[in-house]
C-alpha cells in the first residue's frame, strides 16, 4: 500500500473515512451517476406534472377563499346579455305563475253580473283572460328587462354574490351555506330579490294584482352536473393543499436540477416540459367546456349563460395557465442564451461590444465609473445573479401574476443586465488605462 505522502502515487491520497470513500465512489461510479440521473428524471418529470396541478390548487383556494376576487370575477356577469336574458325569463315566469288572468277576469265579470251586465257581457268579460294574461306577460317582461339592465341589478347581483360566497364553498367543499344551493348535482341562485324588485316596479306601475304576488324563492340554475360529488372531493383535496403544493413543486424542481449532470439543459427542459403540461392542460379545459355545454340538462334554460358563467369561473385559471407558459418559456430561453451555444455566445458578444462602445464614448467624453465601475467588473457574475434572483423573488411574491407581469419584470431585467453591462465596460476601460494612470481604478471595495 503507497504512502499518502508519496508524490507519484498514481491516485489522490484518500482519508480513509469510509463515508467520503462512499461519496465518491457513487459520484464517480458509472452505476451511481446512472442512479443520479434516473432519480433526476423521475423528479424533473414529476415536476412537470405538479405544476399544473399546483395552477389548479391555487385557482380554487382562492376562489374558494378569497370573497373578494370572487366577487370582482363574477361582477361583470351583471352586464351579461345571456345572463340577463336568462334573469328576465326566470323573474317573468315566478311573477306569471302568481297572477293568474283568469282568476281576475273572473272576478271582474262575476262583480260586473252583480251590477246588473247581462250574462253575455260578462262572458265577453271571461273570455278576455288570455287577453289580460298576455299583456300582464308583456308589463312583466318589460319592468323586468328595464330593471335588469340598469345599475340596480348590477348592485343587487354583486350583493348576492357577495352574500353567496359561503356558498360557493359549499358548492366546492361541501361546506357552509348561501343564497347557492347544492342538489344533485345542481347549483342555483335564488333571484327572489330580484323577483321581489320586480313586484315593487310592477305595483308602482299601476297593476295592483301584483301586490299579491307572495314571497317568490325562485332558483336559476348557475351549473349542473352528475359528477358534481366527484368535483367536490377532488376540490375540497385541491383546497387542503392551498398553497403550499406550488411550493412543494417548486422544491422538487429546483432539487431535480441540482441532481442534474447537465443542469442548465435540465432547467431549460423542465420548464418547457412544465409549459408543455399547462398547455395540455389548457387544451383540456376547451374540450370540457365544449363536452359540458353539449350535454347541458334541461334544468339549463339558457345555453348562453351557462357558456358566461362557465368562462366567468374559470378565467383566473386559464390567465394562471397562460402565465405559466409564458414562464416556462421565458425560463427555457433563458437557461439557452446563457449556455455555450453558438448563437448565445454570440450574443452576449454583441452585447459587450456595444457595452464597451457606449463606454469608449463615455470616457472620450469624460463621463467615467470609477471605482464603481471596476467593482462591477471584477464581481459582475454574482451582481448579475443577484439581480436575477430579485427579479425572481418579485414575481414569487407578485399576488395573481400574468403574462403582462411576465414580461414587464423581464423588461426590468433586462434593463438591470445592461447597467451591469455598462457600468462593467466601464471598469474595463478604466483598467486599461493601467495601474499609473491618471485616474487610478485602485482595489476592489470587497478586497477588503
Amino acid at each position: 500500500m503507497s504512502s499518502p505522502n508519496e508524490p507519484s502515487a498514481p491516485e489522490p491520497p484518500r482519508s480513509g473515512s469510509p463515508a467520503r470513500e462512499a461519496n465518491g465512489a457513487a459520484r464517480g461510479s458509472p452505476a451511481g451517476r446512472i442512479v443520479q440521473s434516473a432519480v433526476s428524471a423521475v423528479v424533473l418529470v414529476l415536476t412537470c406534472i405538479l405544476v399544473p396541478v399546483s395552477v389548479l390548487t391555487v385557482w380554487v383556494h382562492d376562489i374558494v377563499l378569497d370573497t373578494d376576487r370572487y366577487v370582482a370575477t363574477m361582477a361583470p356577469l351583471a352586464k351579461n346579455e345571456a345572463v340577463q336574458a336568462a334573469a328576465v325569463h326566470r323573474a317573468t315566469e315566478a311573477v306569471a305563475v302568481r297572477v293568474d288572468a283568469r282568476a281576475v277576469t273572473d272576478d271582474v265579470a262575476d262583480w260586473l253580473e252583480s251590477q246588473g251586465l247581462p250574462p253575455r257581457a260578462a262572458d265577453a268579460v271571461r273570455g278576455l283572460a288570455p287577453q289580460v294574461d298576455s299583456a300582464i306577460d308583456g308589463a312583466v317582461t318589460k319592468v323586468a328587462t328595464r330593471f335588469v339592465e340598469s345599475d340596480q341589478f348590477a348592485d343587487v347581483w354583486t350583493g348576492a354574490n357577495r352574500v353567496a360566497h359561503t356558498a360557493v364553498v359549499h358548492a366546492l367543499t361541501g361546506q357552509g351555506r348561501g343564497a347557492v344551493g347544492v342538489s344533485d348535482g345542481t347549483v342555483t341562485l335564488n333571484i327572489g330579490t330580484l323577483v321581489e324588485q320586480i313586484k315593487g316596479a310592477l305595483v308602482n306601475a299601476g297593476l295592483s294584482p301584483a301586490s299579491k304576488i307572495p314571497e317568490v324563492h325562485k332558483q336559476m340554475v348557475l351549473f349542473h352536473s352528475e359528477e358534481l360529488g366527484k368535483i367536490r372531493n377532488a376540490a375540497r383535496l385541491l383546497d387542503v393543499l392551498g398553497n403550499w403544493l406550488p411550493v412543494i413543486t417548486v422544491l422538487l424542481g429546483a432539487g431535480g436540477v441540482l441532481l442534474a449532470r447537465h443542469r442548465r439543459r435540465a432547467l431549460a427542459w423542465t420548464a418547457l416540459g412544465a409549459a408543455f403540461a399547462c398547455l395540455i392542460t389548457a387544451i383540456g379545459l376547451v374540450i370540457g367546456r365544449r363536452y359540458y355545454l353539449d350535454h347541458l340538462p334541461a334544468q339549463v334554460q339558457s345555453p348562453a349563460a351557462a357558456a358566461a358563467i362557465f368562462d366567468t369561473v374559470v378565467h383566473f385559471l386559464r390567465v394562471s395557465l397562460r402565465t405559466t407558459i409564458a414562464l416556462g418559456i421565458v425560463v427555457a430561453l433563458g437557461a439557452y442564451l446563457v449556455g455555450p451555444g453558438r448563437l448565445p455566445k454570440a450574443v452576449r458578444a454583441g452585447s459587450d461590444r456595444t457595452a464597451d462602445s457606449a463606454a469608449l464614448w463615455a470616457d472620450k467624453h469624460r463621463i467615467h465609473t470609477g471605482r464603481t465601475g471596476t467593482w462591477v467588473e471584477a464581481n459582475r457574475r454574482w451582481i448579475t445573479l443577484g439581480a436575477m434572483l430579485v427579479v425572481v423573488l418579485v414575481f414569487a411574491l407578485w399576488n395573481h401574476p400574468t403574462v403582462l407581469t411576465i414580461l414587464l419584470l423581464v423588461l426590468i431585467l433586462l434593463a438591470l443586465l445592461a447597467l451591469i453591462a455598462l457600468l462593467a465596460a466601464g471598469g474595463r476601460v478604466n483598467g486599461g488605462r493601467g495601474a499609473g494612470a491618471e485616474h487610478p481604478a485602485g482595489p476592489p471595495p470587497d478586497a477588503g
